[in-house]
């Protein structure tokens, strides 16, 4: 019984917000929610759960409420779902895509609208933004699948391009081809973020299906890796969870998913511009030993939860795989390494 209660999930609705706030106990107290006084945990998370529509501005208005939320309730780390300013479809991107910055960039000053107005909240609330993903333009005229990532000042400190794209078919159920308009990615990405998170690790979606790249990650000394995701309606059920809690139990560290909310397909009339596509939902954060700390339901919603960074090393401690690779047998390296 006592290990049920330590697994409830506390839920206080947001008035006027359309969200729910979710915490885990584990880390988060029911005391630290009622009393305003206590001090906050500079390890706190948000994760930003909503759905995505085919109005961009409607969109950055929706990410600028639930980012402003989580900075209300403490969290100094916070996270975007995959594709968050439009529609996930392949005939949708160009339209939504936006010129992204490089790292060092002061992105405040940018003239893309999604992402000017991520860094100067990052700014303004000195929290670590890290931006989901869009659609971004490069200059060479190709379309990346490109997760921002914003320090407080909002300067980008990390810029991660999806490294696998998303080629699917599933014979009866699903079809979809990233690649029909988007480049891949060609890097590993990790950044420090400071204390207490220290070094953290960016892929997307369809990039958790490749332990390679976690374990690179956390060879560079990622601590925790996120992941802004859309699975769908037949992926979803079946690997999300199981994905996120095999990357965090491989790279013993924390896992962070962050997906859109799920939004029902439309009536086939009056038929819409782009397909319709319904993400799974059920944002998530797994621990370094593999257990589920909190998860989201279907609809909007907002994840809060402190991080309990010592269990990192408490779990690398235990066991040792790091430590213990046979690279005599096999090795893990990056291109060129």
């Amino acid at each position: 019984k006592t290990a049920m209660a330590l697994r409830k999930i506390l839920r206080v609705s947001l008035v006027g917000a359309g969200a729910s706030w979710v915490a885990a106990s584990r880390g988060f107290s029911a005391a630290s929610v009622a009393s305003a006084s206590s001090p906050v945990p500079l390890s706190r998370v948000g994760v930003c759960q909503f759905a995505v529509t085919a109005d961009k501005a409607s969109n950055i208005a929706t990410a600028t409420r639930l980012i402003r939320s989580a900075a209300d309730k403490g969290a100094r780390l916070v996270v975007l779902p995959e594709v968050w300013n439009g529609p996930y479809a392949t005939s949708a991107f160009q339209e939504y895509a936006e010129v992204c910055p490089g790292v060092g960039d002061d992105a405040t000053r940018s003239a893309s609208p999604s992402v000017c107005a991520l860094a100067k909240l990052a700014s303004e609330l000195k929290l670590c933004i890290v931006a989901g993903s869009i659609a971004e333009l490069d200059a060479d005229g190709k379309l990346y699948n490109t997760c921002l990532v914003y320090n407080s000042e909002g300067a980008v400190i990390a810029k991660h391009r999806k490294v696998h794209l998303f080629d699917i078919d599933v014979p009866g159920k699903i079809k979809f081809k990233e690649s029909d308009t988007l480049s891949p990615g060609r890097q590993v990405t990790t950044f420090d973020a400071g204390a207490p998170f220290g070094r953290i690790g960016v892929g997307i979606c369809y990039d958790i299906r490749f332990p390679e790249l976690s374990l690179l990650m956390a060879a560079e000394g990622a601590r925790i890796l996120i992941y802004p995701g859309a699975f769908n309606m037949i992926t979803g059920p079946a690997h999300w969870e199981l994905l996120m809690r095999a990357r965090a139990a491989d790279a013993q560290a924390y896992v962070i998913g962050a997906s859109p909310a799920r939004v029902e397909a439309p009536p086939p009339e009056p038929a819409p511009k782009y397909p319709h596509y319904t993400a799974w939902g059920h944002s998530i954060i797994v621990s370094p030993w593999g257990e589920v700390q909190s998860q989201a339901a279907e609809g909007e919603e907002l994840l809060i939860l402190d991080l309990d960074m010592g269990r990192v090393e408490e779990v690398r401690s235990g066991l040792p795989t790091s430590r213990q690779k046979r690279t005599d047998v096999y090795t893990v390296q990056p291109a060129g390494g």
